[in-house]
């Protein structure tokens, strides 16, 4: 089916059921919705396999509106009934998100399915799930609160009075031609087979040898959830699809829905700025090798692969490669880009982009970048329909992101996770991948390599063992010669370009000793790039390094917008590239260590995890331009770190330096290099070993009442289920699905404090984007406005956003919008970025 045949009616209230209401855009039929949702979600399903569930659920997913209550409430709050004229108007307000509309199209499905079989019943329980869910995000069906008995909550929900739901009411009003075509796909045995399958195809390949084990494996159950989100996905995007196009019709114009340009343009593009990639340094030579190696590698079936090549190899345009041909062997729809730090999506993207977007082309039309949170988690309506859902044929978009799509609440992330079916996901420094996702996140990939014709590439200098922890709890299950590159071990040794000293001393540097040390290596060799594990150190020895006139001086945070640390580091590289090199000197977190193109001479960094160090150790003598470049591993003194709240970056810390220390003894027991595969080997048993238990994520007991974990909430829930069992001296009901969703995506977060996107007022650009999105409201405009805005927008923590919403240097762009922007000049500066105190002269964005 074209998604172009989607319908666009709009009528008077007197031509039938109403859907949606919008100011200046006429009225949509709920008929005309039901059967266009049905129609896209049946699209975005087939993927799974799962093309009629789609359609079913989208054609009953609104069944509530045809209820006399909700066209009383949507005609009164948009001016379609009159106060003075119109019997049926009511206080729309009063009854804003009291009109239980989603319900009955789930009770329906239920009552029609449940009885049949055991097979039917899971089977109803998951479409209902998806269609009571589609407001709120995936309801929970075993609910813990703590404090108070676990409850069934989705027999609650299924037996809702019918007064409460207007279940018999809308039987009767529904158009015949939708409940027609409901009943003859409820009726379909293709529904119950197809989902069989899926429940059987799960069980084979959950962990076990044996019946008993596969049965109790935490993975299988865990899997069989994300099967719900995935059809939930399908009924989501769907349905905000409809809507916002139905509401914005120059929306609907510019969306691909899955109509790319074809793999051969882009490959013929990739190809030839391979060829005229100029040879003139050795490791020019290496770097095609590892590309050549990763175009053969395309040929493979689909699966789970690694690419394990030394920073500075040239992985950016290698693993496209490598992306590129396989989605076109494959017949693939999309490829992702997931990376760890926005600092490197700027960067590969803005690479990608010059090669597969030449003069001539759309820009944006190929490559796609998303990684802010601008549009706030609680969302209005437009705001839902300014989400991005990855509808484009490259994806840049963060780790955050990507598992927010996965495992976060609401359905804000949730739509987008259909489209991972049938893509190439490249994992660039995937050793960033949090510590309590692990599991969740190996069982996701297994699940999507599996069963959705999905590829995953692991890429990196140091190769996490994802494959190596507890296997019943979920380890990645990479395909068989998973390794790209034929031999990792002599790659590293070709591509070894600098020495790592380890400086650490006792009692610690000083910052000043820190900066002494950066400038004088400045001095000997040019420039100097200082890594530090945290902001306020990091503007500490940026102030003292700042006094050294011999050289530039820079500063890198995340504080700073993507646009203005793109412009810091195009004046670095610039100063780095000129013969000879200019006197530079960069004091940065730890953004600029995973995969920022740039070459210093030598780097100095706080002791870290051996990854980061590792890591660091790529931005020196990145190019083989010198013989050898210097690392120097130092040690700051306590009183200058806190890292008691950094616990990921303490424990590395600590298993790195029984590592070096380990090294130091013996180093040909490590093949002669602190860095190399051999050492991060031993540096990963370690320190998995000492986080296995926080690998399933576990949660604070106000969560649930109990100490529990997300990978049991999303999967068996096993404690709910012995909860529900004392507390109420019987059995829950015999449900398939007993996840606790709604429980457990509310309390994933991504990170351990989550952010929300601010544009702020960098540069004239950043400023006029503000003024135009504070202007009148135009669909069209705000929706390419916000995609712009990306580049102007920093991720704030909620302590820091509090602060500044007290001094009033926060506001929406307009109310109700939830898009927020930095209404006070004087809290971003050149030197840092975004600030919690104000400095320079006070100017005011809203005039």
């Amino acid at each position: 089916m074209n998604p172009a045949t989607l319908v666009s009616t709009q009528c008077t209230p007197a031509d039938g059921v109403v859907a949606h209401v919008r100011p200046d855009a006429g009225v949509q039929l709920l008929k005309t919705h039901l059967e266009n949702v049905g129609r896209l979600a049946a699209i975005f399903a087939n993927k799974f396999g799962l093309a009629k569930h789609g359609e079913l659920i989208g054609l009953l997913h609104d069944l509530g509106k045809y209820s006399d209550e909700f066209q009383a409430y949507i005609k009164s709050a948009t001016g379609l009934l009159n106060q003075d004229e119109d019997e049926e108007f009511v206080d729309a307000g009063e009854l804003k998100g009291k009109v239980d509309h989603s319900t009955s199209g789930a009770q329906f499905i239920w009552d029609q399915l449940a009885a049949k079989s055991h097979m039917h019943h899971a089977l109803a329980q998951m479409l209902a799930l998806c269609v009571a869910s589609h407001h709120s995000g995936l309801i929970d069906c075993l609910k813990p609160s703590p404090g108070r008995p676990v409850e069934d909550g989705f027999s609650k929900r299924m037996g809702k009075p019918s007064e409460k739901t207007h279940l018999q009411e809308v039987m009767t009003k529904a158009d015949p031609s939708v409940m027609k075509r409901a009943s003859a796909l409820l009726e379909d045995g293709d529904l119950s087979t197809a989902f069989q399958q899926w429940l059987r195809t799960l069980y084979e390949k959950a962990p076990g040898a044996s019946r008993a084990e596969k049965d109790q494996s935490p993975a299988q159950k865990f899997q069989q959830g994300l099967l719900v989100r995935a059809l939930f996905s399908c009924l989501i995007d769907a349905d905000r699809i409809d809507s916002a196009d139905f509401e914005y019709p120059g929306r609907a114009r510019q969306r691909h829905l899955g109509a790319y340009e074809a793999w051969d343009m882009l490959i013929q593009r990739l190809e030839l700025h391979i060829g005229n990639f100029p040879a003139s340094h050795p490791i020019d030579g290496l770097r095609r090798d590892i590309s050549d190696h990763c175009l053969k590698a395309a040929e493979r079936s689909t699966g789970i692969y690694s690419l394990t090549v030394p920073t500075g190899g040239g992985k950016t345009l290698a693993s496209l490669r490598f992306a590129l041909h396989h989605a076109k062997q494959h017949g693939l729809d999309r490829i992702i880009y997931v990376i760890p730090f926005t600092s490197i999506i700027d960067q590969n993207a803005e690479v990608v982009r010059r090669i597969l977007e030449p003069e001539g082309v759309k820009t944006g039309s190929v490559v796609l970048e998303h990684h802010s949170n601008l549009t706030p988690d609680k969302q209005s309506w437009r705001s839902k329909m300014l989400s991005e859902n990855w509808d484009a044929p490259v994806v840049y978009t963060t780790t955050v992101q990507l598992l927010e799509t996965l495992f976060g609440s609401g359905t804000r992330g949730a739509r987008r996770l259909h489209q991972l079916a049938k893509s190439v996901l490249i994992f660039d420094e995937i050793q960033s991948l949090p510590i309590n996702c692990v599991h969740l996140f190996n069982n996701a990939m297994n699940f999507l390599a599996d069963h959705c014709k999905t590829t995953v590439v692991l890429c990196t200098a140091t190769q996490p063992l994802l494959h190596e922890v507890n296997a019943t709890k979920g380890a990645i299950r990479l395909s068989e010669g998973h390794e790209i590159m034929p031999n990792v071990g002599k790659l590293f040794d070709d591509l070894k370009r600098v020495e790592v000293v380890n400086r650490r001393k006792p009692g610690g540097w000083s910052q000043t000793e820190v900066a002494d040390l950066a400038i004088e290596q400045v001095n000997e060799a040019g420039s100097c790039l200082v890594i530090v594990n945290t902001k306020k150190a990091a503007q500490a020895v940026y102030q003292l390094c700042r006094q050294f006139l011999g050289a530039e001086v820079f500063h890198l945070s995340t504080g700073m917008c993507p646009a203005h640390r793109k412009a810091q580091l195009n004046s670095i590289r610039l100063r780095l590239q000129t013969k000879p090199c200019l006197p530079t000197l960069c004091v940065s977190t730890q953004l600029i260590e995973a995969g920022v193109d740039v070459d210093f001479s030598t780097v100095v960094r706080y002791a870290a995890g051996l990854d980061s160090i590792a890591q660091a150790a790529g931005r020196c003598n990145r190019n083989g331009h010198r013989e050898q470049g210097m690392v120097y591993v130092v040690n700051p003194r306590s009183e200058d770190e806190n890292l008691s709240r950094l616990h990921d970056i303490r424990i590395g810390k600590e298993k790195a330096e029984g590592v070096l220390m380990d090294f130091a003894e013996d180093p040909a027991s490590f093949g002669g290099s602190c860095i190399g595969p051999l050492a991060m080997g031993r540096y990963y048993q370690d320190y998995f070993f000492a986080r296995s238990a926080d690998m399933s994520y576990p949660l604070a007991r106000e969560v649930t009442g109990r100490d529990d974990d997300l990978l049991s909430l999303f999967g068996a829930n096993d404690k709910s289920v012995s909860d529900y069992a004392q507390n109420h001296g019987k059995s829950p009901p015999p449900l398939r699905f007993r996840q606790s969703f709604m429980t457990a995506a509310k309390a994933f977060k991504a990170i351990n404090a989550p952010t929300e996107g601010v544009i702020v007022p960098y540069s004239s650009e950043g400023k006029a984007l503000i003024a135009d999105l504070c202007a009148a409201f135009i669909p069209d405009k705000e929706f390419e406005l916000l995609r712009r805005a990306q580049q102007y927008s920093v991720n704030v923590f909620a302590h820091q956003l509090e602060a500044l919403g007290k001094e009033g240097a926060v506001r929406e762009v307009r109310e109700g919008t939830g898009i927020l922007y930095l209404a006070d000049a004087r809290y971003y500066s050149e030197e840092f970025g975004l600030s919690d105190t104000p400095s320079g002269l006070m100017e005011d964005l809203n005039g």
